[in-house]
């Protein structure tokens, strides 16, 4: 259903269409718990807070807001990577990450479920240009659950007649108080990537992280739970995933950060991204007429400072 279907019809309280950054087309979904937007361009989620609590995404203020097809990636929230995490193996000038993320994605449909959580759920199929980059045929669906947790699932169908590789991510962008005093758990003693040293395979570490550096990890092999304690904040963040084997770890710092267009010199200090993912050792492939499902949980915690 197109977006005039849906304002010819009677959306569930809470729930409305409208234009957000840049003109483009967003849906809000005020729960009776929290509340999210999520753009139709690349079905990004932008923004996403519990009730009476602070922003949990960052988005940049220096963000493009440019439609497609294809368009811009939004710098901030959640970013779907698919099919590809980073450049594209002998593709120099492919787009980085894949090509959901700058797509425009169709609206399926926004419900509200009788504990007052609000869903709506996104497509996007393959098309003559997914498949000048991508000679695959699939079916993808988004579905964004809002209470006071924000869940995101990618469910990714392979439509075509041969094995479909894939990698794909829920690229989050975290708001937090002052990156340099958080501490992110869950990942001791899992071997890492490091993309800042040309991809050298580190072993795990026993401690927490701590971000004191420009900072891109690929954890592989990470299927559990991944927390960000902000005592600047007094919250803890905790990020809870199904299907996904990896956990991706980065920060620009200071240096990057100049260096990106569309992300302000400071605001490195502002956030963390913490992804679920399937990458590089952990890309899946689904077989003729398979489903993959991949799913992320945000939930907010207090903590004593």
């Amino acid at each position: 259903m197109n977006v005039e279907a849906f304002e010819r019809t009677l959306l569930p309280d809470g729930a409305r269409i409208e234009k957000g950054s840049g003109h483009l087309e967003r849906i809000v979904l005020a729960a009776d718990e929290g509340e999210a937007h999520v753009y139709l361009h690349g079905a990004h989620v932008t923004h996403f807070k519990p009730r009476d609590a602070r922003p949990v995404l960052f988005v940049s203020r220096r963000s493009h807001f440019e439609g497609g097809p294809p368009g811009k990636p939004i710098r901030g929230g959640v970013p779907l990577c698919f099919p590809w995490f980073g450049p594209k193996a002998g593709a120099p000038d492919a787009p980085t990450h894949g090509f959901a993320r700058i797509l425009p994605w169709r609206l399926g449909t926004v419900t509200r479920n009788d504990g007052g959580a609000l869903r709506t759920t996104l497509h996007l199929e393959s098309n003559d240009f997914t498949r000048r980059l991508f000679p695959h045929d699939f079916a993808a669906t988004f579905v964004v659950t809002v209470d006071a947790r924000l869940t995101m699932d990618l469910i990714v169908r392979n439509t075509g007649p041969e094995a479909m590789p894939i990698e794909a991510a829920l690229h989050s962008y975290f708001a937090v108080g002052d990156v340099r005093r958080v501490s992110i758990g869950g990942l001791e003693g899992l071997p890492y990537v490091d993309k800042t040293a040309a991809g050298a395979r580190r072993g795990g570490e026993k401690a927490p992280i701590a971000i004191a550096r420009e900072t891109d990890r690929v954890y592989t092999g990470a299927r559990g739970a991944v927390s960000i304690a902000d005592p600047v904040w007094g919250r803890r963040l905790v990020v809870g995933k199904s299907g996904s084997a990896t956990t991706v770890v980065w920060n620009p710092w200071i240096d990057k950060a100049k260096a990106l267009a569309d992300f302000g010199d400071d605001e490195w200090i502002e956030m963390v991204c913490v992804e679920t993912a399937n990458a590089m050792d952990d890309a899946v492939t689904i077989a003729p007429g398979a489903t993959h499902a991949m799913s992320a949980t945000i939930a907010v915690e207090p903590i004593d400072v």
